[in-house]
């Protein structure tokens, strides 16, 4: 699943680059919960939670089958 997981932030890297973020990989475990660190202009924004949870919890679950959630780990 690691791998898969990695893959597909691939996908929304450029959405949030281009707002001046990113988001970093740093786990995914057992029960189906990913770990990410959210960077540059996306730490700390007002609509972090919105796109943690839309953009990035939405994708992963669509792409990788298992996936129950997405946390942002500081």
């Amino acid at each position: 699943m690691r791998e898969e997981v990695i893959k597909s932030l691939e996908k929304v890297r450029p959405v949030l680059q281009r707002d001046g973020g990113d988001v970093e990989f740093v786990d995914v475990n057992e029960e189906g919960v990913v770990a990410v660190r959210l960077q540059g202009a996306c730490n700390g924004c007002p609509g972090a939670t919105m796109t943690l949870k839309m953009l990035i919890e939405g994708t992963l679950k669509q792409d990788v089958p298992g996936v129950t959630q997405v946390i942002n780990v500081m």
